[in-house]
């Protein structure tokens, strides 16, 4: 089965399993705009997406994995979405917006399509805030795990906003991970929680990494927002330096389509 990934902006990719087509994330605003979080976090949009808005076409799903940040889903976003069949995002997603299939922690969506035999979803833990601040400030995040018949290596991880916390080890003791998709960045709010990290540094991926022991390593949302505060040169650095992930990473180019 053909694997293909191309990144579109931030957490925004386009994920390509044969000839079924999965958009994760949807930002998709021009860069340039001041964006309000919640709680009084506060970040500018600083990237444009690399495919435009009308060249997304033919999506057959999205995976939401959380709604209340602009970061992840912004007003272009929003609009893209409504007009996707398939959308599975947080039960909260679900009831905050129409034409959205909410999931609890581990629970599995089945879709069925003739693209891909017996897909399913199942939905992963994932905690975007420091571990001192309580969850209802940020809002409850999910990753996805995507498993089709045919998986020869294991099945794909999207991690989702999310930091290195215990529900991770809980992914690596339920799934063989063959590819692992991972938000970075080490997003902060030093203004209102210090150095607290809402997402993973590559310090955090690494240890994520251990764990899991991916075949492959896709890291994402790591650029593009004033309150992302890890260099993408930093990131490549480190996990270049490391023996962990340096063989398996896989660095996306912005707008190309990368088979994986």
């Amino acid at each position: 089965m053909n694997i293909s990934v191309t990144h579109i902006d931030t957490a925004c990719i386009l994920l390509e399993i044969g000839g079924y087509r999965i958009v994760t994330d949807p930002t998709l605003d021009n860069a340039g705009h001041l964006y309000h979080h919640g709680f009084g976090a506060v970040s500018r949009k600083l990237d444009n997406p690399a495919i435009p808005l009308k060249d997304l076409t033919n999506i057959d799903l999205i995976l939401l994995s959380h709604h209340q940040h602009k970061d992840n889903f912004d007003t272009n976003g929003k609009v893209f979405t409504s007009k996707v069949t398939h959308v599975l995002s947080t039960k909260s997603a679900s009831k905050a917006l129409p034409g959205i299939t909410g999931l609890d922690v581990w629970q599995t969506h089945f879709i069925p399509t003739p693209k891909l035999k017996n897909l399913r979803i199942t939905a992963t833990p994932a905690q975007h805030h420091p571990s001192w601040i309580p969850e209802f400030i940020a809002g409850k995040v999910i990753g996805f795990i995507i498993e089709f018949d045919g998986q020869e290596n294991g099945v794909i991880y999207i991690s989702g906003d999310t930091v290195y916390f215990s529900g991770i080890d809980e992914v690596g003791r339920r799934y063989k991970i063959d590819v692992g998709i991972f938000h970075v960045g080490a997003v902060q709010f030093r203004y209102l929680s210090g150095f607290g990290e809402y997402t993973m540094d590559s310090a955090g991926l690494i240890k994520a990494v251990n764990v899991l022991q991916p075949k492959t390593v896709i890291p994402i949302h790591s650029r593009g927002w004033s309150h992302f505060k890890e260099k993408e040169s930093v990131l490549r650095g480190v996990l270049m330096g490391s023996a962990v992930t340096r063989d398996r990473t896989v660095f996306l180019r912005s707008g190309e389509r990368t088979e994986i």
